[in-house]
């Protein structure tokens, strides 16, 4: 399990028909969505061990030709803590011309040293491409929450519900945020895929590093309207994709979504230098 491209990691771990509690009794950030806790029940399904590396990325593109969105816009949006203020949510961010999943950091950078990190400055768009390519999907919202947990119940993190500034189990901002990054757990930005222990199931990284897209469309309250708690995949449109697990970005003073309840959401052609993607993939018909 050492190698995020070995065969093992790409075709994923798989999840038997299973139950869990998803959710939270109320939202930590406002307007988020997160309640209530309901019981969801999911048909088997498998799920990426880990974030879709650069290297998977980078066979991917030369195998297709395939151009992502920042490609075509010529620009991303990077992470530039100059001006930035708390008072201020997403003053941190700049849109850097020539910044793509080739140059991370814009201009000038490359994916040295980053082949077994994930890739960025993947739109949503992208990513179903890629899934497409392996011939998987995108998970939805209670997939990805149902392999993050891991087993455990109402936990607030893959681990339990220990802080995780007690302990490095996953890849935050450390510091003040936004303008001193200590990199005390070893990373100022991204880490490799397979940074940190895995969850009881085996999946890496549900929190921190980067935001993951998801199949779904966001809503503040259809899954508590709609009633479906059986496979449920959110609405039929709605104001982004939702992403799920928080970021390296990610700091409890303004931002504390690297908990597996937590949600957020983006446009589909939208990219930043701290949001990637893991594949889901069919199984055999099961019965719940």
């Amino acid at each position: 399990m050492s190698n995020p491209d070995h065969a093992d990691l790409l075709e994923g771990i798989s999840l038997n028909p299973w139950r869990f509690r998803m959710g939270a009794k109320r939202s930590c950030q406002k307007d988020d969505g997160e309640e209530p806790v309901r019981i969801i029940a999911l048909s088997e399904f498998k799920l990426a061990a880990c974030a879709t590396t650069n290297i998977s990325f980078h066979r991917f593109v030369d195998a297709t030709g395939y151009v992502t969105n920042a490609e075509k816009f010529g620009w991303s949006f990077v992470f530039d803590p100059k001006g930035a203020s708390l008072e201020r949510p997403g003053s941190w961010w700049r849109k850097a011309e020539g910044a793509s999943w080739r140059t991370p950091a814009g201009p000038g950078s490359d994916l040295t040293g980053l082949e077994q990190h994930p890739v960025v400055h993947v739109s949503w768009q992208d990513a179903m491409a890629f899934a497409n390519w392996v011939g998987g999907r995108l998970p939805t919202e209670a997939e990805w929450e149902c392999a993050g947990r891991g087993g455990l119940d109402q936990k607030r993190f893959p681990w339990g519900d220990a802080s995780p500034t007690d302990r490095f189990r996953c890849n935050i901002w450390r510091g003040n945020f936004p303008h001193e990054n200590t990199a005390a757990d070893g990373f100022a930005f991204t880490c490799p895929v397979t940074t940190f222990q895995p969850n009881r199931l085996g999946f890496y990284n549900m929190v921190g590093n980067t935001w993951e897209w998801t199949a779904d469309w966001f809503s503040r309250d259809f899954h508590a309207l709609s009633g479906i708690t059986t496979d449920p995949k959110g609405p039929p449109i709605g104001e982004g994709k939702v992403l799920k697990g928080g970021s390296h970005l990610c700091h409890k003073s303004y931002c504390a979504r690297y908990r597996l309840s937590a949600r957020s959401a983006s446009a589909p052609d939208m990219t930043t230098g701290h949001t990637g993607f893991r594949v889901a993939f069919e199984t055999k018909e099961t019965t719940l």
